[in-house]
Protein backbone atom coordinates (compact mmCIF):
# COMPACT_ATOMS: atom_id res chain seq x y z
CA UNK A 1 0.00 0.00 0.00
CA UNK A 2 1.33 3.42 -0.94
CA UNK A 3 -0.38 6.69 -0.16
CA UNK A 4 0.16 10.43 -0.02
CA UNK A 5 1.81 10.46 3.42
CA UNK A 6 4.51 8.00 2.38
CA UNK A 7 5.12 9.90 -0.85
CA UNK A 8 5.47 13.13 1.13
CA UNK A 9 8.04 11.45 3.41
CA UNK A 10 10.03 10.29 0.38
CA UNK A 11 10.08 13.86 -0.97
CA UNK A 12 11.38 15.04 2.40
CA UNK A 13 14.16 12.45 2.23
CA UNK A 14 15.23 13.74 -1.16
CA UNK A 15 15.29 17.34 0.08
CA UNK A 16 16.69 16.95 3.57
CA UNK A 17 18.20 13.46 3.77
CA UNK A 18 21.59 14.38 5.29
CA UNK A 19 20.22 16.99 7.70
CA UNK A 20 19.45 16.32 11.36
CA UNK A 21 15.85 15.21 11.95
CA UNK A 22 15.49 14.13 15.59
CA UNK A 23 17.49 14.98 18.69
CA UNK A 24 17.01 13.25 22.04
CA UNK A 25 17.94 15.94 24.55
CA UNK A 26 18.32 13.50 27.46
CA UNK A 27 21.21 11.61 25.89
CA UNK A 28 22.27 13.98 23.13
CA UNK A 29 21.61 11.23 20.58
CA UNK A 30 20.49 12.37 17.13
CA UNK A 31 19.93 11.10 13.62
CA UNK A 32 19.40 12.53 10.16
CA UNK A 33 16.32 12.08 8.02
CA UNK A 34 18.09 9.42 5.97
CA UNK A 35 19.38 7.60 9.07
CA UNK A 36 15.87 7.67 10.52
CA UNK A 37 14.48 6.05 7.39
CA UNK A 38 17.25 3.42 7.33
CA UNK A 39 16.49 2.53 10.95
CA UNK A 40 12.78 2.25 10.14
CA UNK A 41 13.48 -0.13 7.26
CA UNK A 42 15.68 -2.29 9.49
CA UNK A 43 13.01 -2.31 12.22
CA UNK A 44 10.39 -3.69 9.84
CA UNK A 45 12.79 -6.26 8.42
CA UNK A 46 13.65 -7.46 11.93
CA UNK A 47 10.12 -7.58 13.35
CA UNK A 48 7.57 -8.23 10.60
CA UNK A 49 6.73 -11.93 11.15
CA UNK A 50 6.46 -12.78 7.45
CA UNK A 51 8.09 -9.76 5.85
CA UNK A 52 6.77 -6.20 5.45
CA UNK A 53 3.99 -7.36 3.11
CA UNK A 54 2.36 -9.21 6.02
CA UNK A 55 1.60 -5.83 7.65
CA UNK A 56 0.05 -4.25 4.57
CA UNK A 57 -3.56 -3.23 5.15
CA UNK A 58 -3.48 -4.44 8.75
CA UNK A 59 -4.01 -2.27 11.78
CA UNK A 60 -0.87 -2.33 13.93
CA UNK A 61 -1.11 -1.04 17.50
CA UNK A 62 1.97 0.28 19.27
CA UNK A 63 2.93 2.41 22.24
CA UNK A 64 6.39 3.85 22.80
CA UNK A 65 7.98 6.79 24.53
CA UNK A 66 8.87 9.89 22.52
CA UNK A 67 12.19 9.41 20.81
CA UNK A 68 14.04 8.11 17.79
CA UNK A 69 12.65 4.65 18.51
CA UNK A 70 9.08 5.97 18.22
CA UNK A 71 9.81 7.30 14.73
CA UNK A 72 11.53 4.02 13.76
CA UNK A 73 8.28 2.17 14.44
CA UNK A 74 5.97 4.79 12.93
CA UNK A 75 7.95 5.20 9.69
CA UNK A 76 8.60 1.47 9.47
CA UNK A 77 4.86 0.78 9.64
CA UNK A 78 4.24 3.58 7.15
CA UNK A 79 6.67 1.97 4.70
CA UNK A 80 5.08 -1.46 5.21
CA UNK A 81 1.63 -0.10 4.30
CA UNK A 82 0.17 -0.77 7.75
CA UNK A 83 -2.72 1.18 9.25
CA UNK A 84 -0.98 2.80 12.22
CA UNK A 85 -2.64 2.90 15.65
CA UNK A 86 -0.42 4.87 18.08
CA UNK A 87 -1.30 4.61 21.77
CA UNK A 88 -0.13 6.63 24.73
CA UNK A 89 3.07 5.18 26.19
CA UNK A 90 1.51 5.23 29.67
CA UNK A 91 -1.12 2.65 28.69
CA UNK A 92 -0.30 -0.59 30.56
CA UNK A 93 0.48 -3.59 28.32
CA UNK A 94 -2.73 -5.39 29.34
CA UNK A 95 -4.79 -2.38 28.29
CA UNK A 96 -2.87 -2.08 25.02
CA UNK A 97 -3.60 -5.66 24.06
CA UNK A 98 -7.26 -5.33 25.05
CA UNK A 99 -7.59 -2.26 22.84
CA UNK A 100 -5.85 -4.01 19.94
CA UNK A 101 -8.15 -7.01 20.16
CA UNK A 102 -11.27 -4.82 20.41
CA UNK A 103 -10.10 -3.03 17.27
CA UNK A 104 -9.51 -6.36 15.47
CA UNK A 105 -5.96 -5.23 14.78
CA UNK A 106 -3.62 -7.50 12.89
CA UNK A 107 -0.65 -6.95 15.18
CA UNK A 108 0.32 -5.46 18.53
CA UNK A 109 3.83 -4.30 19.42
CA UNK A 110 4.47 -5.36 23.02
CA UNK A 111 7.73 -3.42 23.25
CA UNK A 112 9.84 -6.40 22.17
CA UNK A 113 8.10 -8.03 19.22
CA UNK A 114 5.08 -7.78 16.96
CA UNK A 115 2.41 -10.19 18.16
CA UNK A 116 0.00 -11.50 15.56
CA UNK A 117 -3.63 -11.29 16.68
CA UNK A 118 -6.44 -13.51 15.39
CA UNK A 119 -9.62 -12.43 13.55
CA UNK A 120 -7.85 -9.41 12.08
CA UNK A 121 -9.60 -6.92 9.85
CA UNK A 122 -7.96 -5.98 6.55
CA UNK A 123 -8.20 -2.45 5.15
CA UNK A 124 -8.25 -2.73 1.38
CA UNK A 125 -8.21 0.97 0.51
CA UNK A 126 -4.59 2.06 0.13
CA UNK A 127 -5.50 5.56 1.29
CA UNK A 128 -6.33 4.30 4.78
CA UNK A 129 -3.48 5.57 6.92
CA UNK A 130 -4.04 5.88 10.65
CA UNK A 131 -6.54 5.24 13.43
CA UNK A 132 -6.95 7.50 16.43
CA UNK A 133 -8.65 6.03 19.48
CA UNK A 134 -10.79 8.41 21.47
CA UNK A 135 -13.23 7.98 24.35
CA UNK A 136 -16.86 7.76 23.28
CA UNK A 137 -19.88 8.62 25.39
CA UNK A 138 -20.04 5.05 26.71
CA UNK A 139 -16.42 5.04 27.84
CA UNK A 140 -15.46 2.48 25.19
CA UNK A 141 -12.61 3.62 22.92
CA UNK A 142 -13.98 4.77 19.58
CA UNK A 143 -11.80 4.25 16.48
CA UNK A 144 -11.48 7.18 14.09
CA UNK A 145 -10.17 5.94 10.74
CA UNK A 146 -8.27 8.56 8.74
CA UNK A 147 -6.94 8.72 5.22
CA UNK A 148 -3.50 10.08 4.42
CA UNK A 149 -5.20 13.05 2.74
CA UNK A 150 -6.90 14.01 6.02
CA UNK A 151 -3.74 13.61 8.11
CA UNK A 152 -1.79 15.71 5.62
CA UNK A 153 -4.50 18.37 5.55
CA UNK A 154 -4.34 18.84 9.32
CA UNK A 155 -0.57 19.33 9.38
CA UNK A 156 -0.76 21.65 6.37
CA UNK A 157 -3.44 23.79 8.04
CA UNK A 158 -1.48 23.92 11.30
CA UNK A 159 1.91 24.82 9.81
CA UNK A 160 0.48 27.34 7.33
CA UNK A 161 -1.52 29.18 9.99
CA UNK A 162 1.26 29.14 12.59
CA UNK A 163 4.04 29.92 10.12
CA UNK A 164 6.07 26.82 11.02
CA UNK A 165 8.76 25.92 8.44
CA UNK A 166 11.73 23.63 7.99
CA UNK A 167 13.88 26.41 9.45
CA UNK A 168 12.21 25.89 12.82
CA UNK A 169 13.11 23.34 15.49
CA UNK A 170 10.10 21.86 17.29
CA UNK A 171 10.37 21.02 20.99
CA UNK A 172 8.51 17.79 21.75
CA UNK A 173 7.05 17.31 25.20
CA UNK A 174 3.54 16.22 24.20
CA UNK A 175 3.08 12.59 22.99
CA UNK A 176 4.02 12.20 19.33
CA UNK A 177 1.06 9.89 18.68
CA UNK A 178 -1.56 12.10 20.31
CA UNK A 179 -3.76 14.05 17.86
CA UNK A 180 -2.01 17.28 18.95
CA UNK A 181 1.43 15.71 18.52
CA UNK A 182 0.60 14.22 15.13
CA UNK A 183 -0.53 17.54 13.66
CA UNK A 184 2.14 19.74 15.23
CA UNK A 185 5.19 17.47 15.46
CA UNK A 186 5.09 14.11 13.70
CA UNK A 187 3.53 14.92 10.34
CA UNK A 188 5.35 18.28 9.93
CA UNK A 189 8.63 16.36 10.34
CA UNK A 190 7.59 13.76 7.79
CA UNK A 191 6.12 16.09 5.19
CA UNK A 192 7.75 19.48 5.75
CA UNK A 193 11.10 18.45 7.15
CA UNK A 194 10.56 20.31 10.44
CA UNK A 195 13.14 18.76 12.84
CA UNK A 196 12.37 17.89 16.45
CA UNK A 197 14.23 17.89 19.74
CA UNK A 198 12.71 15.48 22.27
CA UNK A 199 12.52 17.17 25.67
CA UNK A 200 14.54 15.59 28.46
CA UNK A 201 11.98 16.05 31.30
CA UNK A 202 8.79 18.05 31.95
CA UNK A 203 10.45 20.21 34.62
CA UNK A 204 11.17 23.94 34.25
CA UNK A 205 14.92 23.75 34.74
CA UNK A 206 15.24 20.71 32.47
CA UNK A 207 13.24 22.51 29.77
CA UNK A 208 15.43 25.60 30.18
CA UNK A 209 18.63 23.55 29.89
CA UNK A 210 17.31 21.95 26.69
CA UNK A 211 16.57 25.39 25.24
CA UNK A 212 20.01 26.72 26.09
CA UNK A 213 21.74 23.76 24.46
CA UNK A 214 19.56 23.04 21.41
CA UNK A 215 17.86 26.38 20.70
CA UNK A 216 14.39 25.13 19.69
CA UNK A 217 12.07 27.77 18.26
CA UNK A 218 8.56 26.26 18.54
CA UNK A 219 7.11 24.67 21.66
CA UNK A 220 3.62 23.08 21.53
CA UNK A 221 2.72 22.46 25.16
CA UNK A 222 -0.18 22.05 27.58
CA UNK A 223 -1.35 24.49 30.29
CA UNK A 224 0.49 22.65 33.09
CA UNK A 225 3.82 23.31 31.36
CA UNK A 226 3.15 27.03 30.91
CA UNK A 227 1.99 27.31 34.52
CA UNK A 228 5.18 25.66 35.83
CA UNK A 229 7.44 27.83 33.67
CA UNK A 230 5.57 31.03 34.55
CA UNK A 231 5.91 30.25 38.28
CA UNK A 232 9.60 29.32 38.03
CA UNK A 233 12.61 31.50 38.84
CA UNK A 234 14.16 31.02 35.39
CA UNK A 235 15.70 34.09 33.75
CA UNK A 236 14.18 35.07 30.40
CA UNK A 237 17.46 34.50 28.55
CA UNK A 238 17.14 30.75 29.14
CA UNK A 239 14.21 30.66 26.69
CA UNK A 240 15.61 33.25 24.27
CA UNK A 241 15.38 30.97 21.21
CA UNK A 242 11.64 30.44 21.66
CA UNK A 243 9.62 32.35 19.07
CA UNK A 244 6.32 30.44 19.28
CA UNK A 245 4.73 29.08 22.47
CA UNK A 246 1.53 27.12 21.77
CA UNK A 247 -0.99 25.88 24.34
CA UNK A 248 -3.65 23.25 23.68
CA UNK A 249 -5.24 20.21 25.29
CA UNK A 250 -7.18 22.14 27.94
CA UNK A 251 -8.22 25.76 28.55
CA UNK A 252 -5.27 27.98 29.44
CA UNK A 253 -6.05 30.34 32.36
CA UNK A 254 -5.54 33.93 31.21
CA UNK A 255 -3.43 34.70 34.29
CA UNK A 256 -0.96 31.96 33.32
CA UNK A 257 -0.64 33.45 29.83
CA UNK A 258 -0.02 36.89 31.36
CA UNK A 259 2.54 35.59 33.88
CA UNK A 260 4.48 33.70 31.19
CA UNK A 261 4.51 36.76 28.94
CA UNK A 262 5.80 38.95 31.77
CA UNK A 263 8.57 36.51 32.74
CA UNK A 264 9.80 35.51 29.28
CA UNK A 265 8.61 38.31 27.03
CA UNK A 266 6.75 35.88 24.76
CA UNK A 267 2.99 35.48 24.32
CA UNK A 268 1.39 32.06 24.62
CA UNK A 269 -0.82 31.29 21.63
CA UNK A 270 -3.97 29.31 22.37
CA UNK A 271 -4.70 26.42 19.98
CA UNK A 272 -7.95 24.48 19.92
CA UNK A 273 -8.77 21.20 18.21
CA UNK A 274 -10.07 17.66 18.65
CA UNK A 275 -9.20 14.13 17.59
CA UNK A 276 -12.04 14.15 15.06
CA UNK A 277 -11.12 17.45 13.44
CA UNK A 278 -7.45 18.06 14.04
CA UNK A 279 -6.73 21.75 14.57
CA UNK A 280 -9.72 24.10 14.65
CA UNK A 281 -8.59 27.56 15.77
CA UNK A 282 -5.44 29.44 16.75
CA UNK A 283 -4.72 32.75 18.45
CA UNK A 284 -2.10 34.18 16.11
CA UNK A 285 -1.36 37.36 18.08
CA UNK A 286 -1.63 35.92 21.58
CA UNK A 287 -4.05 38.71 22.56
CA UNK A 288 -7.15 36.51 22.65
CA UNK A 289 -5.36 34.06 24.97
CA UNK A 290 -5.07 36.83 27.55
CA UNK A 291 -8.87 36.98 27.75
CA UNK A 292 -9.39 33.17 27.56
CA UNK A 293 -10.10 33.06 23.82
CA UNK A 294 -8.88 30.41 21.38
CA UNK A 295 -8.38 32.55 18.30
CA UNK A 296 -9.79 32.27 14.81
CA UNK A 297 -10.22 29.22 12.56
CA UNK A 298 -7.10 27.84 10.91
CA UNK A 299 -6.57 28.34 7.21
CA UNK A 300 -8.81 25.89 5.39
CA UNK A 301 -11.12 25.41 8.39
CA UNK A 302 -14.71 26.70 8.44
CA UNK A 303 -16.60 27.10 11.70
CA UNK A 304 -20.32 27.89 11.86
CA UNK A 305 -22.60 28.48 14.84
CA UNK A 306 -25.43 26.07 15.70
CA UNK A 307 -28.22 26.28 18.24
CA UNK A 308 -27.42 25.83 21.91
CA UNK A 309 -23.91 27.22 21.64
CA UNK A 310 -22.61 24.32 19.54
CA UNK A 311 -20.41 24.75 16.47
CA UNK A 312 -19.85 22.81 13.27
CA UNK A 313 -16.30 22.39 11.98
CA UNK A 314 -15.59 21.74 8.31
CA UNK A 315 -12.24 21.07 6.65
CA UNK A 316 -10.35 18.52 4.61
CA UNK A 317 -8.87 17.14 7.85
CA UNK A 318 -12.16 16.25 9.55
CA UNK A 319 -13.13 12.67 10.33
CA UNK A 320 -16.58 11.74 9.01
CA UNK A 321 -18.30 8.46 9.77
CA UNK A 322 -17.56 6.14 6.90
CA UNK A 323 -14.95 8.59 5.65
CA UNK A 324 -16.68 9.29 2.38
CA UNK A 325 -14.50 12.32 1.59
CA UNK A 326 -11.27 10.49 0.78
CA UNK A 327 -10.54 12.77 -2.15
CA UNK A 328 -9.95 15.82 0.05
CA UNK A 329 -13.42 17.40 -0.01
CA UNK A 330 -14.62 18.88 3.26
CA UNK A 331 -15.86 16.71 6.11
CA UNK A 332 -17.83 18.14 9.02
CA UNK A 333 -18.00 17.49 12.76
CA UNK A 334 -19.85 18.97 15.72
CA UNK A 335 -17.58 18.89 18.81
CA UNK A 336 -19.13 18.43 22.28
CA UNK A 337 -17.76 21.81 23.37
CA UNK A 338 -20.03 24.83 23.49
CA UNK A 339 -18.53 27.96 21.97
CA UNK A 340 -19.35 31.53 21.06
CA UNK A 341 -18.27 33.00 17.72
CA UNK A 342 -17.48 36.68 18.09
CA UNK A 343 -17.34 39.40 15.45
CA UNK A 344 -14.44 38.66 13.13
CA UNK A 345 -14.69 34.92 13.75
CA UNK A 346 -12.87 34.68 17.08
CA UNK A 347 -13.88 31.70 19.22
CA UNK A 348 -14.50 31.60 22.96
CA UNK A 349 -15.11 28.21 24.56
CA UNK A 350 -18.01 28.00 27.01
CA UNK A 351 -17.21 24.52 28.36
CA UNK A 352 -18.98 21.23 27.75
CA UNK A 353 -21.63 19.16 29.41
CA UNK A 354 -21.05 15.46 29.54
CA UNK A 355 -18.94 12.76 31.07
CA UNK A 356 -15.90 13.17 28.82
CA UNK A 357 -13.39 15.79 29.92
CA UNK A 358 -9.85 16.75 28.95
CA UNK A 359 -7.01 16.59 31.45
CA UNK A 360 -3.61 17.77 30.17
CA UNK A 361 -4.71 17.23 26.59
CA UNK A 362 -6.02 13.70 27.09
CA UNK A 363 -9.68 12.74 27.04
CA UNK A 364 -10.93 10.96 30.13
CA UNK A 365 -14.37 9.40 30.19
CA UNK A 366 -15.65 9.52 33.75
CA UNK A 367 -18.10 6.67 33.20
CA UNK A 368 -15.19 4.47 32.09
CA UNK A 369 -13.10 5.32 35.17
CA UNK A 370 -16.08 4.81 37.51
CA UNK A 371 -16.75 1.46 35.84
CA UNK A 372 -13.14 0.35 36.32
CA UNK A 373 -13.34 1.27 40.00
CA UNK A 374 -16.63 -0.56 40.36
CA UNK A 375 -15.08 -3.77 39.02
CA UNK A 376 -12.38 -3.80 41.70
CA UNK A 377 -13.06 -6.37 44.45
CA UNK A 378 -14.69 -4.87 47.50
CA UNK A 379 -15.94 -1.67 45.81
CA UNK A 380 -19.69 -1.29 46.30
CA UNK A 381 -20.12 2.10 44.67
CA UNK A 382 -17.87 4.51 42.82
CA UNK A 383 -18.14 8.21 42.05
CA UNK A 384 -15.68 10.03 39.80
CA UNK A 385 -15.41 13.75 39.21
CA UNK A 386 -13.08 16.40 37.89
CA UNK A 387 -12.48 19.60 39.79
CA UNK A 388 -11.75 22.53 37.50
CA UNK A 389 -9.40 24.65 39.57
CA UNK A 390 -6.04 26.01 38.37
CA UNK A 391 -5.56 22.61 36.71
CA UNK A 392 -8.20 19.91 36.11
CA UNK A 393 -7.87 17.13 38.70
CA UNK A 394 -9.49 13.68 38.68
CA UNK A 395 -11.00 12.57 41.99
CA UNK A 396 -12.88 9.49 43.18
CA UNK A 397 -15.10 8.54 46.11
CA UNK A 398 -15.60 4.81 46.68
CA UNK A 399 -17.84 2.88 49.02
CA UNK A 400 -15.46 0.20 50.27
CA UNK A 401 -13.78 -1.26 53.34
CA UNK A 402 -10.47 -1.69 51.54
CA UNK A 403 -7.50 0.70 51.80
CA UNK A 404 -7.31 3.28 49.03
CA UNK A 405 -3.63 2.43 48.44
CA UNK A 406 -4.60 -1.14 47.50
CA UNK A 407 -7.29 0.05 45.10
CA UNK A 408 -4.87 2.44 43.42
CA UNK A 409 -2.28 -0.32 42.93
CA UNK A 410 -4.86 -2.68 41.39
CA UNK A 411 -6.14 0.06 39.08
CA UNK A 412 -2.60 0.67 37.80
CA UNK A 413 -2.41 -2.86 36.37
CA UNK A 414 -4.54 -2.08 33.32
CA UNK A 415 -5.28 1.65 33.54
CA UNK A 416 -3.22 4.50 32.11
CA UNK A 417 -1.74 6.80 34.74
CA UNK A 418 -3.70 9.80 33.50
CA UNK A 419 -6.99 7.92 34.11
CA UNK A 420 -6.15 7.20 37.74
CA UNK A 421 -7.71 9.64 40.25
CA UNK A 422 -5.31 11.92 42.09
CA UNK A 423 -7.68 12.54 45.03
CA UNK A 424 -9.46 9.69 46.84
CA UNK A 425 -12.19 9.40 49.44
CA UNK A 426 -13.12 6.04 51.00
CA UNK A 427 -16.56 5.81 52.66
CA UNK A 428 -18.86 3.14 54.04
CA UNK A 429 -21.45 4.32 51.50
CA UNK A 430 -21.85 7.27 49.19
CA UNK A 431 -24.10 10.04 50.55
CA UNK A 432 -27.60 10.33 49.07
CA UNK A 433 -29.93 13.24 48.48
CA UNK A 434 -33.50 13.29 49.78
CA UNK A 435 -34.56 11.75 46.45
CA UNK A 436 -32.17 8.81 46.88
CA UNK A 437 -29.60 9.90 44.31
CA UNK A 438 -25.87 10.21 44.87
CA UNK A 439 -25.24 13.53 46.58
CA UNK A 440 -22.71 14.93 44.12
CA UNK A 441 -22.60 18.30 45.87
CA UNK A 442 -21.49 16.72 49.13
CA UNK A 443 -18.83 14.63 47.39
CA UNK A 444 -17.74 17.61 45.34
CA UNK A 445 -17.24 19.69 48.47
CA UNK A 446 -15.24 16.97 50.25
CA UNK A 447 -12.94 16.25 47.31
CA UNK A 448 -12.58 19.58 45.55
CA UNK A 449 -13.84 22.23 47.96
CA UNK A 450 -17.19 23.92 48.37
CA UNK A 451 -18.58 25.43 45.18
CA UNK A 452 -15.99 23.94 42.80
CA UNK A 453 -17.11 23.37 39.22
CA UNK A 454 -17.11 19.66 38.39
CA UNK A 455 -18.21 17.03 35.90
CA UNK A 456 -19.14 13.73 37.55
CA UNK A 457 -20.16 10.13 36.97
CA UNK A 458 -21.28 7.57 39.54
CA UNK A 459 -21.88 3.82 39.36
CA UNK A 460 -23.25 1.55 42.09
CA UNK A 461 -23.37 -2.22 42.37
CA UNK A 462 -27.13 -2.52 41.83
CA UNK A 463 -27.69 0.08 39.14
CA UNK A 464 -25.80 2.33 36.71
CA UNK A 465 -26.43 6.05 36.54
CA UNK A 466 -24.75 9.09 35.17
CA UNK A 467 -25.14 12.38 36.93
CA UNK A 468 -23.82 15.54 35.39
CA UNK A 469 -23.35 18.88 37.06
CA UNK A 470 -21.91 22.07 35.64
Amino acid sequence: MSHALLKAWERTLRRRGPERAVIEAAGAQSCTFRELDDRAVRWVAAHAPAGPASLSGRAVVFAAANGIGWFEIFIGLLRAGAVIVPLDASEPPAAQRRLAEALRAGFWWDGIRLIHLGAARRFRDARTCLIKLTSGSTGRPRPLVFSAVQILADARQVTATMGITANDLNYAMIPLGHSYGLGNLTVPLLTRGVPIVIGSAPLPHAVADDFVRWQPTVFPGVPAVWRALAASDLPAKKMASLRLAISAGAPLPSEVARDFNIRFGRPVHAFYGSSETGGISYDKSGAATLVSGVGRPLRGVRVTALRGGRIRVRSAAVFTKGNRHWGGSLGSWTPPDRAEIMAGGALFLLGRRGTTVKISGRRVNLVEVAGRLQRLPGVREAWVGVGFGPEPMLGAAVATDRPVADLRLELQIDTASWKIPKKWLALASLPLTARGKTDTRALQARLFGQGASVSTASISSNKSARQISA
